[in-house]
C-alpha cells in the first residue's frame, strides 16, 4: 500500500505477537481476519497496520493492510479485510494457510493523514474501489457508533454484485442510520437497485452522491488501486469538488 502522506510522517510502531480469533468470507476473493492483540490498541478510522510474516528459513514477507474496525469499540480484536492476489506472496498465506489460533506479527496504528474522527465533522464524501473500501468502512462503523450526526455519502465500485464487500452490512445501515447514502457503482453488472449503477464512477456518479448531502462535503477520501484513485479523483474535481478537501490512499506500489 502506497500512501499519500510523506513515510517520515508515519509513526512508530513496536511489532506484536497477534492472534487470530476469528475468520469471515465477505466475498469471493475477500475475508475479514479479526486479530486480538496483546498490548493496547488505540487508533483513528482510516489507520492502517503492518503484517510480517515470517517463512521456517528466515524470509520475511511485510504488507499493510487497513482496519475495517471502529476505533474505541470495547472489543479484543480488531478486523483486517484481506483480498487475495494472485501472484501475492502474502494473502495467499492467509486466504489458504492461515487459520483461527495462528499468530501472525502486527504493528500499529500507522498513518496519519488519511484519517477521520467525529470531531472533524463533515459532511463526508468517501469513495472506494474494492477492498479500498476497508478504511473508509471503519469511518463509517465510526460515525454509527458514536451515534454522529455527520451526514455521509459513499459510492463503492466493484465488478460484480456479489463482489461489493460488505454490501448488506452498508444497506442495512443505509437504512437504519440518517444521514448515510450508498451507491453501489458495478463495472461488470447491471445495477440491482435504483439509485446504483452500472458503470465506472464518473462526474454523473459522484454528482448524485452529492446531491443527497445537505451541503458540499468538508472531507473527501478516496481508496483503491492507482487507477481507480486517478479516475475517481478527476470525476470528483470535474464535478467542482476543491483539491484540497480530498484525501487520497492508494493500494498496490
Amino acid at each position: 500500500m502506497t500512501l499519500t502522506e510523506p513515510p517520515a510522517a508515519r509513526p512508530s510502531a513496536r511489532w506484536q505477537n497477534a492472534k487470530i480469533v476469528d475468520i469471515v468470507v465477505r466475498t469471493p476473493r475477500i475475508k475479514s481476519f479479526f486479530v486480538a492483540l496483546p498490548e493496547p490498541f488505540d487508533f483513528r478510522a482510516g489507520q492502517h497496520v503492518d503484517v510480517r510474516l515470517t517463512a521456517p528459513d528466515g524470509y520475511q514477507a511485510m504488507r499493510s493492510y487497513s482496519i475495517a474496525s471502529a476505533p474505541g469499540v470495547a472489543s479484543s480484536s480488531i478486523e483486517i479485510a484481506i483480498d487475495l492476489l494472485d501472484n501475492g506472496e502474502v494473502s495467499p498465506f492467509f486466504h489458504e494457510v492461515a487459520a483461527v489460533g495462528d499468530e501472525i506479527e502486527m504493528r500499529g496504528p500507522l498513518g496519519g493523514y488519511f484519517v477521520w474522527s467525529p470531531s472533524d465533522g463533515g459532511p463526508l464524501l468517501l469513495i472506494g474501489g474494492g477492498s479500498g473500501l476497508v478504511p473508509l468502512m471503519s469511518m463509517v462503523r465510526a460515525r454509527v457508533t458514536v451515534d454522529a450526526a455527520v451526514p455521509a455519502a459513499l459510492i463503492l465500485s466493484a465488478r460484480h454484485w456479489d463482489d461489493a464487500l460488505y454490501r448488506d452490512e452498508l444497506i442495512a445501515l443505509e437504512q437504519r442510520h440518517a444521514g448515510l447514502s450508498v451507491i453501489f457503482a458495478l463495472t461488470r453488472d447491471a445495477p440491482t437497485r435504483p439509485q446504483d449503477f452500472g458503470r465506472h464512477i464518473d462526474e454523473g456518479i459522484v454528482r448524485q452522491a452529492l446531491m443527497s448531502l445537505p451541503a458540499a462535503p468538508r472531507l473527501v477520501f478516496i481508496c483503491g488501486s492507482n487507477g481507480f484513485v486517478n479516475s475517481a479523483s478527476d470525476a470528483v474535481l470535474a464535478a467542482g469538488i476543491p483539491t484540497e478537501i480530498v484525501r487520497t490512499e492508494r493500494y498496490g506500489g
